[in-house]
């Protein structure tokens, strides 16, 4: 542990890191790394085109979305400590792991990270997913496999299902209580120290 603690110095606010995400000081340390890979120019912040490196992400038909999601509006780059919380939503949840009143949910608690996966459709940030938000999810995640009508049709009952309100969207209780039987921890988790 003796280098991995050396290492750590060099990791601007590790311990708080290590507190408000829950990672490890191995996990930091890889992450770290991960971080200084893709930080290419060596600028100590991160654009969205660095992403690029992420073999990934470069695959993923929503890889830009995910992308964008390390961003906050009008932001260009992401600096280390918010690379860390952003992947913290992709960390597997502890069942044993218990929080007391004071302390802030985990950002891979289950409404955490459905919410992280909400905003990857809610593009423009209204708090609802609109059927054309869909329409791209779906476009981007099928493209060619399906015709634009069977894409009109996933949709339309997709919205019919999740609406509750009947308000031709899908607000985010709406997402939550669809996705009820999803395990979410197993859909959003990332093992970090392969």
């Amino acid at each position: 542990m003796g280098s991995n603690s050396s290492s750590m110095n060099n990791i601007p606010n590790a311990q708080q890191l290590m507190q408000e995400t829950g990672f490890s000081a191995a996990h930091i340390l890889r992450l770290y790394e991960r971080f200084e890979f893709l930080d290419s120019d060596q600028r100590g912040e991160l654009r969205p085109e660095d992403f690029g490196a992420v073999r990934e992400l470069a695959l993923n038909p929503i890889g830009d979305r995910i992308i964008s999601a390390f961003f906050s509006p009008g932001q260009e780059t992401v600096d280390f400590p918010t690379f860390v919380r952003v992947l913290a939503h992709f960390r597997p949840t502890e069942s044993n792991r218990t929080r007391d009143g004071a302390q802030p949910e985990p950002a891979n608690s289950r409404t955490r990270k459905l919410k992280f996966a909400f905003q990857l459709y809610d593009q423009d940030r209204d708090g609802k997913i609109s059927r054309a938000e869909l329409l791209q999810v779906l476009r981007s995640m099928l493209g060619m496999q399906v015709t634009e009508e069977q894409l009109q049709s996933i949709a339309e009952r997709a919205i019919q299902e999740a609406d509750l309100d009947q308000d031709n969207a899908i607000s985010f209780d709406e997402f939550r209580k669809s996705l009820e039987k999803v395990n979410i921890d197993h859909k959003m988790s990332i093992r970090f120290l392969r």
